[in-house]
């Protein structure tokens, strides 16, 4: 069973999907971090971002693997570097790259074909699993998705003042939405759900609900 969540930054996606996977008691795969990953790599290798020709060369030679809770890059615990502002800022420009979504979209299929799991990201329902059982878009307000992210920020030690956060998100949304491949859009066969004015648990249990009517 293959359950997606797509859905902008800043919607509550990832927590969702990881709660959900352990309610479910399967497999979350984060493929954000993969994006964010390939991210870090290039900041590594100090590669322009926006040259196309160097990040495709540079993706079809790391490795991105998980283990439990950590993601490794090239056989190295990124868990932390991947959410740093410097990465965050470069995440969506890099996942843009069709090279970067043909290479990722491969690795997760794989991961798919070893049993059931819960998967995040933004274009999961429509494109890397497009048969999936179960499809989910979440979304929110740009203001209240600018409030989690902030808080997220701050947990971390990071000061940056809403209106920053608004227009990084802002931006975000833009090239996701509007780029040419994979673009930022909910499945047309799945389930959104807005999350503005929602706690994480009542959200988990709403997509669970629809899971469980589902079978009955």
């Amino acid at each position: 069973m293959i359950i997606t969540i797509d859905g902008p930054a800043g919607s509550g996606k990832s927590t969702v999907a990881r709660l959900l996977a352990e309610r479910l008691q399967v497999r979350f795969l984060d493929t954000g971090a993969m994006y964010r990953a390939v991210a870090l790599a290039v900041l590594n290798e100090a590669i322009d971002q926006h040259d196309l020709s160097a990040v495709a060369q540079l993706v079809r030679g790391v490795t991105i693997s998980f283990e439990k809770e950590r993601l490794l890059l090239n056989e190295l615990d990124v868990t932390s570097e991947i959410r740093s502002p410097e990465v965050t800022a470069i995440s969506s420009v890099v996942a843009s790259n069709p090279s970067v979504r043909e290479r990722l979209v491969q690795l997760q299929r794989e991961v798919g074909k070893h049993g059931s799991m819960v998967t995040e990201g933004r274009d999961q329902g429509t494109v890397v699993f497009p048969h999936a059982e179960h499809k989910f878009f979440v979304k929110a307000t740009l203001e209240s998705r600018a409030q989690r992210r902030q808080r997220e920020l701050a947990a971390k030690g990071v000061d940056q003042p809403i209106s920053v956060v608004m227009d990084q998100l802002h931006e975000r949304d833009e090239r996701d939405e509007t780029r040419e491949h994979a673009p930022l859009k909910p499945a047309e066969n799945a389930v959104v759900v807005d999350t503005s004015d929602l706690a994480i648990a009542q959200v988990v249990e709403i997509l669970l609900s629809q899971i469980q009517s589902s079978k009955s």
